[in-house]
């Protein structure tokens, strides 16, 4: 197998560091890219566009939770995305998969787990933990929230990440290089897929599914 590139976003530089050691001892992987906050993340995903995965922290500086997931899926639609979380219980897993994540490690896991997980995912599979139980959803209005989530495009999904960042519509059409009228758009169609009345109230339903995860 060619040599791949693989990118580590992780805010603990000692997670980082176990993690690189894992994939240093891979003969698939040659070239490892670290971040170690989600502008960087961004950042090293847009200059290395030949990544074959992206493993990714949930919590990590400058993005709550799934939104991270969400605006790196959007934005990098071909890059498959590993979690690496030390919130490991099922439902952390399964909304991650569900937001399109490609795997899930435990941050307890060790190195031959962690290679095992990253072979699996770039030969196309969705890798979970041992523990993970498969179970639905059982908070309904979660179930609900997520299913609305699914229904945005990445562009919306983009918006939504913005949104919750605090930035203003003139300030997300610069980022995005698109004219603010356009995004006044989005954020409607975000406003009417999600069944909320402001820009507030989805940040607040978005903030709901973060507030699970550290439940």
């Amino acid at each position: 197998m060619a040599e791949g590139t693989i990118l580590i976003a992780d805010d603990h530089p000692l997670f980082r560091g176990a993690l690189r050691q894992a994939v240093d001892g891979m003969a698939e992987i040659g070239h490892v890219v670290e971040a170690g906050d989600f502008d960087t993340a961004r950042k090293v995903a847009s200059d290395n566009p030949e990544a074959d995965v992206m493993l990714l922290d949930l919590a990590m500086p400058g993005v709550s939770g799934f939104s991270g997931l969400m605006t790196l899926r959007a934005e990098f639609a071909s890059l498959p995305i590993i979690i690496c979380s030390a919130t490991d219980d099922s439902a952390t897993v399964r909304r991650s998969l569900e937001l399109g994540a490609s795997g899930f490690i435990s941050k307890s896991s060790g190195i031959e787990e962690i290679r095992a997980a990253i072979r699996s995912v770039l030969s196309g599979d969705i890798w979970t933990p041992a523990s993970y139980d498969g179970a639905q959803e059982q908070d309904p209005e979660l179930a609900d929230l997520m299913a609305r989530l699914r229904t945005l495009t990445p562009q919306q999904s983009r918006v939504l990440g913005m949104l919750c960042e605090g930035l203003l519509n003139k300030q997300i059409a610069y980022e995005l290089g698109v004219s603010e009228a356009t995004i006044k758009a989005h954020v409607s169609a975000i406003l009417l897929k999600l069944k909320v009345d402001s820009r507030t109230q989805a940040v607040i339903q978005l903030g709901r599914l973060n507030m699970a995860l550290v439940a």
